[in-house]
């Protein structure tokens, strides 16, 4: 038995069929902003397929057909100005590899640090290219017992999650079904998506006058039992007769845990930051049309704040309603930025070591993703090439139930710490 992987082929699979191209399209300004200039990579693991690597290969190029912008290439304007995507149809990188082992020998992926190489499962362009500009690559493990890996890399600039999700239930649509196209048609309209008043504030990666200050996180992963997940629910409950969500939950947990961990002044302000999905504002404000598959960044950030030691030290259930009262005000805020309030800006970081932010991966189209043999047994995050203090939930793996989630917000120093904060939970 072997662990090593085999990269048998790299090609680039240009659309199907001719498409527009000779012509740059406009990004958002949430699409520009500085720290959503990154590069997520995930690996996707099935448990069987059938010449997997020759289907999706396939159903790819189809799918770029109405997806031709993730065809084009990132660049920079004339004027080394805004950022904007050239529709020149060159294509996706596609590579096709082989294992010498079955997934049951690797533990289907299902643990840290994986028992081969990441780089190994993941995408490259051959020796050469950049892949600076390059909005999406894909990779195709096939494994001896017939399970086989998705590896993805792909850019924030033209997706968010919801949108990369959507991309890939379109390629898994037409690889399953046989369809030319997806039967939801993607939109890039990203003049949707307000700019701020002051274009400037367009350009900045964080909020104004903050200097950005660069850490080496390490990462740790959690799995979040449902039993536990549960009791923390019941608890809130009965000490305040409403109810939260899994998400809130597990966001108060690990507020709570790393505050405790990272021990900073009780008078230093500490941040929650997590984004929510707002096209459905935009669709009844009649921004977006109604059903339609806008695929760029579109969500506005909730900021939690509260000094670092009431969050130390307060209940569980304060914690959780401060989130809950965040959440609550975003329909306020948002109508204001749909306003053109110049005080309402919708993704703004502020680059510090007490700030956490959060993105919830359990619904996104990803692991609905099914190419014809079913869906993911679960996703794996391998990087996320990103400067801010980032946590990723995701589905647990088929034999454990809850969630896992996977942080990238603390230094070394403060891992043990918070491993031994959040095991309190879990």
């Amino acid at each position: 038995m072997s662990l090593s992987v085999t990269k048998l082929n790299t090609v680039l699979i240009t659309p199907s069929e001719p498409t527009p191209s000779g012509h740059d399209l406009p990004l958002s300004f949430v699409d520009r902003l500085v720290f959503i200039n990154s590069y997520i990579e995930t690996l996707h693991v099935f448990g069987e397929g059938k010449e997997p690597a020759k289907v999706i290969r396939e159903a790819l190029a189809k799918a770029l057909v109405p997806y031709y912008p993730v065809a084009g290439r990132i660049i920079a304007g004339s004027d080394g100005g805004e950022r904007r995507v050239a529709c020149t149809g060159e294509g996706v990188w596609f590579v096709e590899a082989s294992a010498g082992c079955t997934l049951q020998d690797v533990g289907y992926f299902a643990s840290y640090p994986l028992m081969v190489a990441d780089e190994q499962l993941l995408p490259s362009p051959p020796p050469g290219i950049s892949k600076d500009g390059l909005p999406f690559m894909i990779q195709v493990t096939e494994f001896k017992c017939g399970g086989f890996t998705i590896g993805l890399r792909w850019s924030h600039v033209m997706f968010d999650g919801i949108g990369v999700g959507q991309f890939e239930m379109a390629i898994a649509e037409i690889a399953r079904s046989g369809l030319k196209q997806p039967s939801l048609t993607p939109l890039w309209r990203r003049e949707a998506i307000l700019s701020p008043p002051n274009p400037q504030l367009g350009t900045q990666s964080v909020a104004p006058g903050i200097p950005y200050t660069a850490f080496e996180f390490e990462f740790c992963t959690v799995d979040i039992s449902l039993d536990s997940i549960n009791k923390s629910k019941e608890q809130f409950t009965k000490e305040t007769g409403e109810i939260c969500s899994t998400f809130d939950v597990i966001t108060a947990n690990l507020w709570r845990s790393r505050t405790r961990a990272i021990d900073m002044p009780s008078d230093t302000s500490v941040y929650v930051n997590f984004p929510a999905n707002v096209r459905q504002a935009l669709q009844n404000k009649g921004t977006l049309q109604e059903g339609s598959g806008y695929y760029g960044n579109c969500a506005y950030g909730i900021v939690v704040e509260a000094p670092s030691g009431k969050i130390a030290t307060c209940s569980f259930s304060e914690i959780v309603m401060l989130i809950k009262e965040a959440k609550g005000r975003l329909t306020t805020k948002l109508s204001r930025w749909l306003e053109g309030d110049p005080h309402e800006f919708p993704l703004q970081v502020t680059p510090n070591y007490e700030s956490i932010y959060l993105t919830d991966w359990r619904l996104l189209g990803s692991s609905k993703a099914d190419y014809g043999w079913g869906t993911p047994k679960h996703i794996v995050p391998c990087r996320i090439d990103s400067p801010v203090n980032v946590c990723v939930f995701l589905n647990s793996p088929a034999l454990v139930r809850g969630v896992r989630v996977v942080t990238h917000f603390v230094v070394k120093e403060h891992l043990e710490a918070f491993r031994g904060e959040i095991s309190k939970m879990a």
